[in-house]
Order: C-alpha cells, then sequence, then structure tokens
C-alpha cells in the first residue's frame, strides 16, 4: 500500500558542485560564501529559470535542479559552465569559482518540494567523476539530447557509479572551457603562457615550415624558465589553421598570457611579427616586428624571447636566461635542415615521413657535426622506425638510438631533450632502470616545464612501481598540454591498474584522442578486472588486429613468446607487476 502511494515521475537532473571548497573556505570563508551567494543570484538562478528548471536542494557547495526536459538540462549545464567562466575573469585566480556537473534523465521519488531516488543519485556521481568546469552526461539523457543540442559528446564508455548497482553509460561534452584548479596553489605567482603557431604570409606556402618551428623554437626557449608555465607544442598547435578567439584560447588551456606572430620569407630577407597578448582581456602588451638577413634568424628568436622575459612577472635566474638564449648552431642551412626534419617526423610514422626526417638531420649534422638537436632528432627517426611495422632491424635501430644519444649528451650536456632521449634509450633499449632516472632528473632539472620530461618520469615511475610519483608527473604533464596528452594519461591508464583502480583506466582511456598498441590490451586486461566481459572482449579483439600488422610481435599464441613482447613492451623494475597484467591479460582472453 506504501508502495502505491510513492510518488514517482520522470525528469532531467542537474547536479552541480563547487571544486576544491574546503581550499576556497580555509583561505577566506566570508568572501567564499559571498561570492557563491552572488553567483547564485547572478548566474544560476536567472539560467534555471531561462531554461524552465527548479532548483529543489542548496548546500554550501552545490545544487541540485529538476528540469522536465533533458535538452533544457543539458542546454542550461553547458551554459553555466560557460557564464561561470566568464565570472571567474572578474576575479584573481586563487578565487575562481569552479563547478563540476552531472546530468541525468530517470525516475524520481517526490516527497514535497524534494526528489530522491537513483534519478538523483546518478546525477550525483556523474558530477563527482566530472573535469572541473566539465560537464558529464547518462546515457539516458544522451539518447534524448543527441542532435538538439548544439554540442559535441565524447562516448566514455559504461562506468561503475559509486553505489549505483547498475553501470551507466557516460557521454562528456566536448569543447568546455577548462579549468585549472589542481595546480591552481602552485601557478598563483608563476606566470602562465601559450606560444601559438605562427602564420606563415610568405608567398611560397612551403615556408610553413620554417613558421612552426621558429615558434616551436620559443616555446623550447621560454620552457627553460621555472619562473614560468609554458603550454606544449602538442595542445597550442591545436589551433593551427583555426579561428578562435583568444579569451577562449586562454580559458581552455589555462594560461594568462598567449603570444602570436607570422613569418614572411621573401629570398634572404625575412620579417618576423610577434604581439604578446594579455588571454583574460585580449589587450596587447606589446607588438613588434623584425627584418633581417634569413642568416639573423637566431637573433629574432633571441629578441623576442628576451622581450616576452621582461614584460611576464617572476623573478628569473641567470643561468636560466644563459640557457635559454644559447644558440644550437651557427649554421642557419643545418637549422633550416633541421626545422625541415622536425616537420616530417611531426607529420606522422610513415615510412616515408621518418626516413625524410632522417635525412634532413643526417644534411645539417654533415653542416655542423656538433649540432645536438640533430642528433636527438635523428635517435628519434630510429625510435620511430624501432616502433614502426616497416623497420628491418629493431636491433639496430636500438644501437643507433644509444649511439646517437650518447653523443647527444656529449655535445650538449645543458640541453634538456639530450638527456631525455638517453633516458629513453636506457629504459627502452636496455632496460636499466637507475641510469635512466638519473638522466631524466637531469633532463627536469634543465627544463622544468618541459610536457615530454613529465611524461617520461610519469612512465619510468610507472615502471618502477611508484604509482603516486607516476599519477603526479601525469597531472604535470597534462597541465603543460590540456587538449593533445595521450603520453600522459598512458601513464595514468597504467599507474590506476597496477594499484588496483581499473575505473580509473576506464576513465584516462576514455580522454586518450589516439590510444597506443598497447593501450587496447591494457584495456581489456581492466574490463576483466571488473568483470565486464563484453568490453574486455571487444578490447581484446581491437588489440588483435592492431597487432597483427606488427612484424616483432608473436603471431601465435605462444606464452613464452608473449612474456617477451611484454618484457619489452613494459618494463617493469617488480615482477609481480608485471604478472599483475598478465592476470587480467589472461581473464581476457589474451595470451601470455
Amino acid at each position: 500500500m506504501a508502495e502505491e502511494l510513492t510518488r514517482r515521475r520522470l525528469a532531467a537532473i542537474l547536479a552541480a558542485d563547487v571544486v576544491g571548497f574546503s581550499r576556497l573556505m580555509e583561505r577566506d570563508e566570508t568572501t567564499t560564501l559571498a561570492t557563491l551567494k552572488a553567483r547564485r543570484k547572478r548566474v544560476l538562478e536567472p539560467l534555471v529559470s531561462q531554461y524552465h528548471g527548479r532548483i529543489f536542494k542548496i548546500t554550501g557547495d552545490g545544487a541540485l535542479i529538476e528540469f522536465t526536459s533533458a535538452v533544457k538540462a543539458v542546454q542550461c549545464a553547458i551554459q553555466l559552465q560557460r557564464n561561470m567562466g566568464e565570472a571567474n575573469r572578474e576575479l584573481p585566480e586563487a578565487r575562481h569559482i569552479v563547478l563540476r556537473i552531472g546530468v541525468n534523465l530517470g525516475d524520481v521519488i517526490v516527497e514535497g518540494s524534494d526528489l530522491y531516488g537513483d534519478g538523483v543519485n546518478i546525477s550525483s556521481r556523474l558530477e563527482g567523476i566530472a573535469e572541473p568546469g566539465g560537464v558529464l552526461v547518462s546515457g539516458t539523457a544522451f539518447d534524448y539530447v543527441r542532435n538538439k543540442v548544439d554540442a559535441n559528446f565524447e562516448d566514455l564508455g559504461i562506468q561503475k557509479l559509486k553505489n549505483i548497482s547498475e553501470p551507466v553509460r557516460v557521454y562528456r561534452v566536448v569543447g568546455m572551457p577548462r579549468a585549472t584548479v589542481t595546480t591552481l596553489e602552485a601557478l598563483i605567482d608563476k606566470p602562465s603562457i601559450a606560444v601559438l603557431p605562427f602564420l606563415n604570409v610568405s608567398t611560397d606556402a612551403e615556408y610553413g615550415y620554417l613558421a612552426d618551428g621558429i615558434a616551436e623554437d620559443i616555446i623550447t626557449e621560454l620552457s627553460r624558465f621555472r619562473s614560468f608555465c609554458v603550454i606544449a607544442r602538442n595542445s597550442s598547435f591545436v589551433y593551427k589553421n583555426r579561428s578562435a578567439n583568444v579569451r577562449d584560447i586562454g580559458r581552455e588551456l589555462g594560461v594568462q598570457y598567449l603570444l602570436e606572430g607570422s613569418v614572411r620569407r621573401a629570398r634572404d630577407q625575412i620579417r618576423v611579427t610577434a604581439q604578446l597578448v594579455d588571454a583574460a582581456t585580449g589587450k596587447h602588451l606589446w607588438a613588434e616586428h623584425y627584418d633581417r638577413n634569413i642568416e639573423d634568424i637566431f637573433s629574432v628568436q633571441d629578441e623576442i624571447t628576451c622581450t616576452i622575459v621582461a614584460s611576464l612577472p617572476g623573478h628569473l635566474e641567470g643561468a636560466e636566461r644563459a640557457r635559454a638564449l644559447q644558440r644550437p648552431t651557427e649554421s642557419f642551412s643545418a637549422y633550416d635542415h633541421w626545422l625541415r626534419g622536425r616537420h616530417f617526423l611531426n607529420k606522422g610514422r610513415s615510412k616515408d615521413d621518418v626516413l625524410e626526417a632522417r635525412s634532413h638531420f643526417e644534411k645539417a649534422i654533415e653542416l655542423d657535426p656538433s649540432y645536438a638537436s640533430a642528433y636527438v632528432d635523428l635517435a628519434q627517426s630510429y625510435y620511430a622506425e624501432y616502433h614502426s611495422p616497416w623497420t628491418v632491424s629493431r636491433e639496430a635501430a636500438a644501437d643507433r638510438i644509444l649511439e646517437l644519444s650518447h653523443r647527444a649528451v656529449e655535445l650538449d650536456p645543458h640541453d634538456s631533450r639530450t638527456h631525455l632521449e638517453l633516458a629513453w634509450s636506457y629504459l627502452e633499449v636496455k632496460g636499466d632502470w637507475d641510469l635512466a632516472q638519473i638522466q631524466v632528473e637531469q633532463a627536469l632539472a634543465l627544463n622544468p616545464n618541459d610536457y615530454y620530461n613529465y611524461c617520461f618520469s610519469g612512465w619510468l615511475h610507472a615502471c618502477s612501481g611508484e604509482l603516486e610519483h607516476a599519477m603526479a608527473c601525469s597531472d604535470e604533464a597534462l597541465r603543460r598540454s590540456p587538449l593533445v596528452s595521450d603520453g600522459c594519461l598512458e601513464t595514468r591508464l597504467v599507474a590506476e591498474y597496477l594499484a588496483g583502480n581499473y575505473h580509473g583506466s576506464v576513465a584516462a582511456f576514455g580522454r586518450m584522442l589516439h590510444p597506443s598498441l598497447t593501450c587496447y590490451a591494457w584495456m581489456a586486461a581492466a574490463y576483466a578486472q571488473l568483470g565486464r566481459a563484453k568490453e574486455a572482449n571487444e578490447m581484446a579483439d581491437a588489440f588483435r588486429r592492431r597487432v597483427e600488422i606488427v612484424p616483432w610481435a608473436p603471431q601465435s599464441d605462444s606464452s613464452d613468446e608473449w612474456r617477451q613482447y611484454w618484457a619489452s613492451e613494459f618494463r617493469a623494475k617488480d615482477l609481480a607487476a608485471r604478472e599483475h597484467l598478465f592476470d587480467g591479460l589472461r581473464k581476457a582472453g589474451l595470451s601470455v
């Protein structure tokens, strides 16, 4: 009889929660509460009214809102995050109010003005796993809003939510402004900058490689200063050939300043323009153009770097300044070949591109035998071959990687890239964790801003069983490349698996753009450990399809051959970690 009297209805529920509420309250309780109250009055309540919703519960750091339409709920969630981002512009970064939001459509229990049940609980659980500034939508809500909301969605797969009996398919709204709160404390007194791709305005489109190279070099030079946080090329170059508002770019990358510019080359003359922009206001802090002979390109880069350094707040060490302004070569021809090689290496890992890149690096070394960067990238070309289906001999490629990496460090022990390349070769080719650790620590000391330094350090910690350190390095790398970050997410996936947090592995995989081959095997193992046989089988099949074209991978079910394969792909210091992986692979039906 009591069940018959229970009132139920279908409702779309939006759950919102403030990220880092305790930290904000601890810092300034009065101001935080006043800011939250103002946001509720000026941002939240007008939007809820606009989208015909009803706030049925307010807590100190969050709200639950009911809508009769899933479309309205998702539209409100997206606009709420955008409006919160706009409102945060008026505040110092340390006082930003950042939300996580989850939206679900489901059956709810009605008691007076309050609502209960899984329809509400699922929204709250989704909010709890959303990124700061992000919106997650359940599969039931997505089914109603697809093609009806002006937004793109990423399928994160089926997730097991805390205290929810049935798994839930989850979708992430793509393109939300990225909020930065996890490393906020470290960045309050640390200027952050992204160098956007320079435009090639030459009459010859071929000089695009030169414009890209100049921007990349400025990124490298700036990243040597530990007083700055510099966004990696991976993320800043996402905006190449895209029209975007500088304020939006600043929010998405989580930076205070942007450098943009252009390059025009005409025979032996070059004009480089550069503008430093305040990302919050769009105001130009300075703008300059440089007309030089092409041979003077290094001095132009030095001048731009020095001007940026002088324009941004922060204490700069003399050694950092000296390293940043050290010229890699005096030969423009060698530099030009190195840039061309980088262009082909960045294009992809096809045999033609890698061999074309290699020929340019070899020519650069021929022109300047002491050009350390050319040795680093020549080693990278062999590393690409080492991991490619078209390799002729992995052993020969491995020998060249070690030889070139050692030579690069000998030529320039003050360049972090030389130490990082040697660290990679020690771990991946020799399986020597201790020597790799020495080299990556040196790389981080020389360049504390480099995305790849943190990526590799995280992977090395994961292989060594230092999982908390691995995850911390992954977070640092993600801060420096928030838009394109598969490398650090792979580390996160593996570290979460080894820690027994298989849901964390699923979440990391869901954020990857182009997962590597072995990620599919790790995911098959993770799903198998979760007892999700269907997804485990799908991932295992995806791994089998991809591994068929890899010549050094076993093409049989031989346990010994597969164990040898994984010994080279996952250089685990503790054999128990590899056995943990093997346990999951066996459960997924993969041979080990």
